[in-house]
């Protein structure tokens, strides 16, 4: 996978209360793009990290509904993704940011 692709599939970490507490279990949360799929991500994380990958889950989550000046309207969704690597191993999120 060339740079390029990987820098297109991740978009950026996702930093929350929730990310930072299942970090400690080395599961680590990023926005990517919405036509990736679990085969590119753990490709792109494998690379751009340099770490051994076990699992990615994909969740799609919803922009919510909201008006501004009696005009409702619908702020974008999003596709994130929760990638738990290997026994011992860790990402710095903060640094690659």
């Amino acid at each position: 996978m060339s740079n390029e692709r990987i820098l297109s599939v991740l978009r950026a970490p996702r930093i929350s209360e929730k990310s930072a507490r299942i970090a400690e279990t080395s599961q680590y949360v990023f926005e990517v793009a919405a036509e990736a799929t679990k085969a590119d991500v753990k490709t792109a994380v494998e690379q751009l990290f340099d770490v051994k990958v076990e699992a990615v889950n994909l969740v799609n989550v919803k922009g919510k509904v909201k008006s501004f000046r009696f005009r409702p309207g619908t702020r974008a969704g999003l596709r994130k993704a929760y990638v738990r690597l290997a026994e011992g191993q860790t990402i710095d999120v903060m640094a690659k940011a």
